[in-house]
């Protein structure tokens, strides 16, 4: 792997499908997964297969449709977890098993009612075991965004021992500032003995909105993986969206960071993953929402049919959207309603224009949004019409 090369691990299967109410069968969990091989996605986590016999079973089945992806399945630090997780994954031609256990006070006091060496040879002890299953082996820090780096880097390192080929991360309650998440990331380059046999991974949610942000300045501080979800779904508030951190790389070449990913493929996979789930994408999302690429202010729309650059910073057809939608409404001016006439029939003179767009206006207070229907009636009901037409 280029130490410039980003790798990306979806967990839409498996972190994204703990949204509440968004179960999906292991039909559904095969067609998305072909979608996300077709994609380029480095890794597939498929699920959790001690969970449930259907998430075996998903995990078995896609281990035996993926041609390119790594597939993945998650435990506890559990032999029965992993030794069921090497079971599912017999058939994939790359398995993964990605185990782990917490490491913030919070969850060794709490959770685990241990104490900190114990959580040591507990992570040891797992690693040890899925590596005799699988070799490649991914250890995750529970709830490391609160941990602190002086004793994360010891787990690290007994991980690494053990013979763990990624460390993840995880700030698993969204808690961290960009600063701090890429502070730790820094910090365990730097201080964890043998971390050059280990990818160091971003596992960030987006509790407080900055999931994004955080995996970005994880890997400008040395992580090379970034673990995400279509259209960011998962637990609570959900996890770091991989078409935002995609995109990102993409649109700041200078970083000179890398992914696989076939960008076109963006939109219609976060429709798939949409309405396989039957969770609503925002309008306003970032890259696939509705309105990612939507204009309804007169400002902006005419900047924007001037030249898209002027507004747009990414290309509509770069993330698989056919065009940029000029949106009308009471805000728009008149060279969007003269773009939107012409793409229905009309080429509007300026005299034309004038006429027709005091007759929009007065259609527009009354309407949220005028679609190509009502462009024709305001055509027909404006003084100019046997003008416009016998032109």
């Amino acid at each position: 792997m280029s130490k410039n090369s980003i790798q990306i691990f979806d967990t839409t299967l498996r972190d994204g499908e703990q949204v509440p109410g968004c179960k999906l069968n292991t039909e559904q969990k095969v067609i998305i997964a072909k979608q996300l091989d077709q994609l380029g996605v480095n890794v597939i986590e498929a699920g959790f297969p001690v969970s449930s016999p259907g998430d075996f079973k998903s995990v078995e089945e896609i281990s035996k449709i993926v041609k390119n992806a790594t597939v993945c399945g998650l435990t506890r630090a559990v032999e029965n977890d992993i030794k069921v997780a090497a079971e599912a994954l017999k058939h994939a031609k790359h398995p993964r098993i990605h185990t782990g256990i917490g490491t913030s006070d919070s969850h060794i006091l709490h959770k685990f009612k241990s104490n900190k060496a114990d959580i040591i040879q507990r992570a040891y002890d797992a690693v040890k075991y899925a590596k005799s299953f699988v070799e490649d082996v991914e250890f995750y820090a529970e709830d490391a965004g609160r941990t602190d780096n002086e004793y994360l880097a010891r787990v690290c390192e007994a991980a690494i021992k053990a013979g763990a080929t990624v460390l993840n991360i995880p700030d698993t309650t969204g808690y961290c500032l960009p600063s701090e998440y890429g502070a730790k990331i820094k910090y365990l380059k730097e201080n964890v003995k043998g971390i050059e046999k280990a990818i160091l991974s971003c596992h960030c949610h987006n509790d407080l909105g900055l999931a994004t942000a955080n995996s970005i300045e994880g890997v400008i501080n040395g992580a090379r993986q970034i673990e995400c979800t279509i259209n960011g779904i998962g637990e609570r508030a959900g996890n770091t969206a991989l078409e935002e951190v995609v995109m990102v790389l993409k649109q700041h070449p200078y970083l000179n960071l890398d992914t696989s990913i076939k960008t076109e493929m963006l939109y219609g996979l976060s429709q798939l993953v949409s309405e396989s789930m039957g969770i609503y994408t925002q309008p306003n999302k970032a890259i696939v929402g509705a309105n990612a690429f939507a204009h309804s202010s007169g400002i902006h729309q005419d900047g924007v049919i001037k030249n898209r650059e002027t507004y747009e910073i990414i290309n509509p057809k770069d993330v698989g959207v056919t065009e940029s939608a000029i949106v009308l409404t009471a805000r728009s001016g008149r060279a969007a309603l003269a773009y939107r006439a012409k793409n229905v029939g009309y080429e509007l003179t300026k005299l034309q224009l004038d006429d027709v767009y005091a007759n929009f206006l007065n259609f527009a207070d009354r309407k949220k949004e005028i679609n190509d229907g009502d462009i024709h009636q305001i055509i027909e009901t404006s003084k100019m019409y046997q003008q416009i037409i016998s032109a």
